[in-house]
């Protein structure tokens, strides 16, 4: 039973396993080695590329024989059948010390072989020559164990029992959504933009501290009697006056400077109407269906968004 379990082990061990590195070869003084090896041992399908990067020093006068160098383009075999690991890619660099000729090698291995379930395999060991003088002699570059993982799962799985910890995390890429996100916060941004500048009273952009935009702070401050709505006509012709740049006695004379203006030629009429009513004329009906001083600060409202811009 002993003889027939460790039979199975060793059948069950990656493939290439005839191939791990000789110890009389792998412990050889005259060279040595350093090896990167591709960042994981686990995840890789039909098509990827491993590289492995191989470095050499071996003691002068000792140099490589470069025709011992693996083939790009073969595919190993084990025990007559091809693995499915090919050599795609060879190159080598070389540079000489003080005592030593320094070789680094770049193997890079494609996979052309997959598997309903995860198997398990190798990177083959390679045996490069060194000779010198007329002696010679092998190295061996050990084997790298690895496994490919099936394009598509077998049969059913259960997440909870599957949950490897050499598996990452399942992460959603939330990439799309962040943009949509800063998107809707760039619109909300200039919206509220927008309804500061066409609500607001202070002078926080351009445009918004002009003669009518003053006159309206002042309007929402004056108490609604006779005075206060002498004193608030007063600085609606106050606002006109500063706009116009000279005095103002009528609408068509306003218009035709400020053009900008033209939306509210109507209530400009009714408001000269309103100041003969206030100053000159009391018995003449001011013509409004609302109080004076409410339609009052309606009107200079209307004259702010035209100071602005706003149509």
């Amino acid at each position: 039973m002993k003889k027939l379990f460790l039979l199975l082990l060793f059948a069950s061990s990656p493939l290439l396993a005839d191939d791990a590195p000789s110890a009389e070869l792998q412990q050889d003084a005259r060279v040595r080695i350093g090896i990167n090896e591709p960042g994981r041992d686990v995840g890789y399908t039909v098509g990827d590329i491993l590289t492995r990067t191989v470095t050499l020093e071996v003691k002068k006068p000792y140099e490589l024989v470069r025709t011992s160098l693996p083939i790009v383009g073969y595919e190993k075999r084990y025990k007559g059948q091809v693995t499915g690991i090919e050599l795609s890619g060879s190159k080598l660099e070389q540079s000489s010390g003080p005592d030593t000729n320094r070789y680094t090698l770049q193997l890079s291995y494609q996979v052309f072989t997959n598997n309903v379930v995860a198997k398990p395999a190798a990177l083959p060991a390679e045996t490069i020559k060194f000779s010198a003088a007329g002696k010679q002699f092998d190295y061996r570059i050990p084997s790298w164990n690895f496994r490919i993982s099936p394009l598509a799962v077998f049969g059913q799985v259960v997440v909870e029992k599957d949950m490897s910890p050499l598996r990452g995390p399942l992460l959603l890429d939330a990439a799309p959504h962040k943009q949509f996100m800063t998107a809707l916060l760039i619109v909300l941004g200039l919206s509220l933009l927008g309804l500061v500048y066409i609500l607001g009273v202070h002078t926080w952009l351009p445009r918004m501290g002009g003669p009518f935009a003053q006159a309206y702070r002042e309007l929402r401050k004056m108490p609604a009697t006779d005075v206060g709505l002498q004193q608030a006509v007063a600085c609606v012709h106050e606002a006109l006056n500063q706009t116009a740049g000279s005095s103002v006695f009528s609408t068509l004379g306003f218009i035709e400077s400020k053009s900008g203006f033209l939306p509210v030629t109507a209530e400009l009429d009714r408001f000269f109407t309103l100041s003969r009513h206030v100053f000159f004329e009391p018995s003449m009906p001011h013509g409004l269906d609302q109080t004076p001083l409410v339609w009052l600060r309606k009107f200079c409202l209307a004259c702010r968004h035209c100071e602005r811009g706003l149509k």
